[in-house]
Formats: structure tokens, sequence, C-alpha cells
């Protein structure tokens, strides 16, 4: 007759449990391994001791339904994922740490003014001081993945604040030094914590986090502005040691893992996804341009006759509308799509930088300019995480964030000083507001090539305009 579901006795001819089922159960759970590793290591399996038919499963599992495989691995964590209890508690831990390790570098503007000032080195050897911390962190990415996998994120970000604080208090020792300052400003653990805790609302949690940031990068910026009038520069990098030390080592301790953290590897096989291609390309390109802005205000503003108050009032107001940006689009990434988000952040750092800042000869259009570049610039940092899940998900998001995180260095750190020479070689900053035009236009050129990118990523994604991606 017709196939039977169930095996029957001729004793008991009550159902009895599907033999496939079971089979596939146990398949999974001995070689989710094998599974998590392809699909280019496939071929690994030729010298082990599993069957022919086994090893045609693999392959077909692993080739034609991955996602199904990432279910069965990660249902268990995604689907009791608690969007919020102690995960508040996380998001602003890590904020209070973003607030101080993303804010003193997007305050750095600040010190390269008065460092400028004093006439210790110029304006793209400066600038070049100031983007190594970023691309320090870009550079180890996978190594630093592998730390936290081996030390735990509180434990690791326990060493990452003590770094944090103890660098500030030996740059007071250097502020007459560049190679010095080098060593001491350009030598984390809780970016991807979030994704643990939220998953409907991992945008707005991402916002929060980096929106510590922003909002670190306003208040140093009056801060160290008004530290540096009342007990000059080498005081300032102390007191701002001793600070970070007191206030980000207690909110390390707050920091815990939900679930066991993947292994960050080189996953070769995402190079084969064009979209993860472009990817990787577009927002390496965007972090040329991203430090720009943050580092030259206080010069051009300088450049406009401001004082040296107003020009840190006018960075503290870019660092404030970035963290606007920062929670603004994670709220978006939630409603529209994380990548559609990413790319509006692009277009806007990109509108405001060729059309706006190049024009600015009074402070009310850089004024219109600092507030709309700021929330592109905060916005690109809240949406990438989201947009590296919303792809690859949370199985394979360690190792695809940490390879694009990689892929950042190079524009961390040749961005600004590519624009620091480029204003040098038009004159530097005391030549006036035309000789920064074009260090802009290579900035927003970039940030507009970007943008194209991921608009290219977007469609290949989802083809409808109007569709959530």
């Amino acid at each position: 007759m017709g196939a039977a579901c169930f095996t029957t006795s001729s004793v008991d001819d009550s159902p009895q449990p599907d033999k496939t089922h079971l089979r596939q159960k146990t398949f999974y759970k001995r070689y989710a391994e094998y599974i998590r590793l392809a699909p280019i290591r496939v071929h690994e399996l030729e010298s082990s001791s599993i069957t022919a038919d086994d090893k045609s499963h693999v392959e077909t599992v692993v080739v034609e339904h991955q996602s199904s495989v990432e279910s069965v691995r990660s249902a268990a964590v995604v689907d009791d994922t608690p969007d919020g209890g102690y995960g508040w508690v996380i998001v602003a831990a890590c904020s209070v740490i973003s607030f101080f390790y993303v804010g003193l570098t997007y305050a750095w503007g600040i010190m390269q003014a008065r460092l400028s000032a004093s006439h210790l080195a110029k304006d793209s050897t400066l600038s070049f001081i100031g983007s190594t911390t970023f691309a320090f962190i870009s550079f180890a990415a996978l190594v630093n993945a592998r730390i936290i996998r081996w030390l735990g994120t509180r434990n690791s970000a326990l060493v990452a604040c003590l770094f944090l604080g103890l660098g500030q208090i030996l740059n007071s020792f250097a502020t007459t030094s560049v190679g010095g300052l080098f060593v001491t400003n350009g030598v984390l653990a809780c970016g991807s914590l979030p994704a643990q805790y939220f998953k409907r609302r991992r945008g707005l949690a991402n916002g929060f986090v980096f929106a510590g940031g922003g909002i670190g990068g306003g208040v140093w910026s009056m801060s160290i502005s008004s530290l540096i009038d009342r007990v000059g520069i080498p005081w300032t990098f102390r007191i701002l040691g001793f600070i970070t030390l007191g206030i980000t080592i207690p909110a390390a301790m707050l920091l815990k893992e939900r679930t066991r953290r993947a292994s960050a590897t080189v996953e070769w096989s995402l190079f084969r996804d064009p979209k993860f291609i472009l990817l990787f390309l577009g927002s390496g390109l965007a972090t040329f341009p991203i430090l720009v802005p943050a580092f030259f205000i206080p010069l051009y503003a300088n450049s406009l006759g401001a004082s040296a108050f107003l020009a840190s009032g006018l960075l503290a107001v870019f660092n404030l509308s970035s963290a606007f940006g920062r929670v603004g689009f994670g709220l978006l990434c939630d409603k529209v799509g994380p990548i559609s988000s990413l790319a509006l952040t692009l277009i806007l750092a990109a509108v405001s930088m060729l059309a706006i800042w190049p024009v600015s000869a009074s402070l009310a259009p850089l004024v219109v300019f600092i507030v709309l570049n700021g929330l592109g610039n905060g916005g690109f940092f809240s949406t990438m995480p989201s947009v590296v899940g919303h792809m690859y998900g949370q199985t394979r998001f360690a190792s695809a964030l940490a390879m694009v995180v990689t892929g950042w260095a190079f524009g961390y750190l040749l961005g600004s000083p590519v624009a620091g020479w480029l204003l040098d070689a038009y004159g530097g900053s005391s030549a006036g507001r035309t000789a920064f035009r074009p260090a802009i236009y290579f900035a927003g050129s970039l940030s507009l090539l970007s943008a194209l990118m991921i608009l290219v990523m977007r469609h290949l994604t989802v083809k409808k305009m109007f569709a959530y991606a």
C-alpha cells in the first residue's frame, strides 16, 4: 500500500517516533560543529569517520538549508531573548564606558587645536595622533574578539578601562613630544553585548549604547577646554585619567554575558557573498571621513574668528547631535530596516559635507552643517551592528562584525591625516576657510561613494524600494 509514516509491530500497532526525525536530531547534535564551519570546510569531513550518507547530508544541509541550521543551533537563545530586564543594565554600563572611550576620542579636536596653537606639530600629524585610537581597535578587532572569548567580557572590559585611564595619565608626560603622544594616546569589549539581550528593540539598545559616546564628546569638549584654561594640558590629561578609572571600572563590573560568545574567526566564505563585499568596502570607505569633522571643526571655527571657548562649544553641539543621531537611527533601524537606515546616515553625511560645509562663511550655516553631519555621523555607528545582525544572524554575528570592523582600520588611520595633509598643502588652518575645501571635498566624496555602495547592497538584499531591509 502507501508508505507509512510510523513503524508498527505485530504486538503493538500504536504510532512510534519518526525515525527520520530522530536521526536528523541526533545528526545535528553530533555534527553541529561541522555544520557551523561550512560551507567552505565541508571538504574537511573527507578524513573523518562519518558515513558517506552523513557526509552528503552535511553538504546538503549547509548549502541549501543554512538558515534552518542556524535556527536549530540558536533557537533556544533567540527565542527567549528578554528584550529588556538586565539588558538595560548592560546598556547603561556600556553607555558609560562609551561616554569615556568614544567621547574622549571625539573631543580630541580640542586638544588638537590647543597643541596646534602651541606649534607642537602640523595639523596632519596631530590628526594622525587622534585617529590612532580607533585605528588600533580596528586593526586588533579579531585579536580582541579572541581575548574577549578567553577572558570573558567583564574581565576584558576591566583591562580595557584600566588601559584607557592609564593612557590619559601617560599622555600628561608627553605633551611636548609627538612620538610620546602617538604611543600613549593611540595605544572594547562591550560593543556586541546588547545583541544578547535585545532582538525586537536591538536597534534602540545599540543607539543608547553609542549615544553615550556622543554625549561624552559633547561634555568633554567643553570640560577639556575649561580644564586647559585652568590647569594646563598636562594636568587636564591626568584629571581625565583619574576620572576615567574611577567611573569606567565600576561600570565594567556590571557587564555580564547571557550566552556563550561565538568565537570570532575569519570566515573567508563571507567574501563569496557580494552583499558582504559591498558592506565591507562601503563601511570601510565611510570611516575615512568619519573623524574629519570632529577633528577639524575647532580649527575651522578659529579660521572664522571664533574664540577657543566658542570652538569647543561648536564641537560639543556636533557630539550632542551625534548622540541624537545614534538613538534616532537606532529607532529607525527597528522601523524601516538597518540597511536603509545606514544608507540614510551616509547620504546625510555626504550632502552636509559637499553642499553646506564648503560655503559656511559664518556661524549660522556652520551650525546647520554641524547638526546634520553629527546626526549622520552618529547614526553610522549605531546602525552597523544592526546591519550585521540583520544580514548574518546571531550565529555569525561575531565573525562578520569583527571582519567588518577590521576593514575600518585604514580609514580610521589615514582619513583624518590625509585631510590634514591636504589642509597643510593649501596653507594650513591659518590660511583661512578656503584652505579647508580640498579636505572637505575629499571627505564628502568618500561618504557619497560609500552611500552608493550600501544602496547597491540594499538592492541586492531586497528589490522593493519601501520594503523593510
